[in-house]
């Protein structure tokens, strides 16, 4: 599928241009496969790079001048290399001149360049298609003009731009983007960026997602009002434990004892955080030895907490999931990203796969009059360099 992609790509450069480009990179999504909500927490998150990406073919063009082609859009833009960046109302375009406006603030030179894009990753899936635009499209510059950014800064960098552009995303998206390898989770500290790999070789099942293709306008003030009840939670948990700096230090048993001086609301996300961060250890363990069976528990638990505790599931996703808890076959599903519709990640036995896509797609469509999107994937590599064999 990608090698489709990748030659496509490259044949619309050669004829848009008339030559063929410099150098060719590859830029993936990426999934989460436990660690949700407790990015902004101080906690861990456990997500992967996927074999959904972008393809990008670039070429220096010795001007002053870039023309960046998306040939999914059926469109381009021009961009006058020497002037200040400025937000514009095509919207793709921003991603682009938020990364170019990255690279001018902290001094890079580089002249102009062509470049043209395609993408086989589901747009508005929660799969971070825009973090594979930026870090890819930084990550070709990075190696046409030789900037020697290292990879870390490559996603620092690209979350910058996607700040600049007025998403206020957490830095998983494009670490995991960047970083990722070939059956590998990262587990990464979102207070300090560390991070480590644990093997997470898939060898017996699949890796489903089910995009519940609805998408509920709750999402970002339920966002915002998550955050600031989980900022209130742990301002009470500090200071009737001095000794506890974030949720990552927290036991159950601290939020319970404080049950009773927060509101209802505020304890379940609280406690829903402490879990999910435990979770993410317990996962990694699990990961490690290879208990696949935990590691589908871990998911359905974090599913509940989600859906009751933090509260941003939607009836559709809570259908998926606990349609597919009946199953034998499914050993794990959650809802994946921020809630309120999008995908649910899927633990599904080899050789099962079909007979469940049937199914479930049958009464889903049943159910609420909406078709079911089905993406299969595998963690992959992250941004990278294609070298034709």
């Amino acid at each position: 599928m990608n090698n489709i992609l990748i030659k496509k790509t490259t044949a619309f450069f050669e004829e848009n241009f008339g030559s063929e480009p410099k150098k060719i990179v590859l830029s993936p999504g990426r999934i989460n496969i436990i660690g949700e909500h407790v990015d902004y927490n101080d906690g861990y998150v456990l997500p992967a790079a996927i074999d959904k990406i972008i393809c990008f073919a670039f070429e220096k063009n010795y001007t002053n001048t870039s023309k960046i082609i998306a040939i999914d859009l059926d469109d381009s833009f021009e961009v006058d290399l020497t002037t200040d960046m400025e937000l514009t109302d095509n919207v793709w375009t921003n991603y682009i001149r938020g990364v170019i406006n990255q690279l001018k603030i902290k001094g890079f030179e580089f002249d102009g360049f062509n470049c043209v894009f395609s993408s086989n990753i589901p747009v508005g899936s929660g799969l971070s298609s825009s973090a594979a635009l930026e870090c890819g499209f930084l990550f070709g510059i990075n190696e046409l003009f030789e900037l020697k950014i290292k990879p870390v800064d490559i996603a620092l960098m690209g979350q910058s731009a996607e700040h600049w552009v007025g998403i206020n995303c957490g830095i998983m998206d494009q670490f995991s983007s960047v970083m990722g390898q070939e059956n590998k989770v990262i587990k990464i500290d979102c207070r300090t960026l560390e991070y480590e790999y644990h093997e997470a070789n898939f060898s017996d099942y699949s890796l489903v997602l089910f995009d519940s293709n609805v998408k509920h306008s709750l999402m970002t003030s339920a966002y915002n009002e998550r955050r600031q009840q989980c900022e209130e939670g742990i301002a009470i948990i500090k200071s009737n434990f001095p000794e506890i700096a974030s949720f990552r230090d927290c036991n159950e048993q601290h939020v319970l004892k404080l049950q009773d001086v927060m509101s209802a609301n505020v304890f379940k996300r609280c406690l829903f955080v402490v879990k999910e961060i435990k979770r993410v250890r317990l996962a990694c363990d699990a990961l490690d030895k290879g208990d696949f069976e935990t590691l589908g528990k871990l998911m359905f638990e974090t599913h509940q907490g989600l859906s009751v505790d933090y509260e941003v599931s939607c009836a559709e996703l809570d259908m998926i999931v606990d349609t597919l808890k009946k199953e034998d076959a499914v050993v794990g599903s959650r809802l994946m990203g921020g809630g309120f519709g999008g995908c649910t990640i899927n633990l599904i036995k080899k050789g099962h796969e079909e007979r469940i896509k049937q199914q479930l797609s049958a009464l889903y469509l049943e159910t609420f009059g909406i078709e079911l999107k089905i993406y299969d994937v595998k963690i992959g590599n992250g941004t990278s360099l294609y070298i034709a064999k």
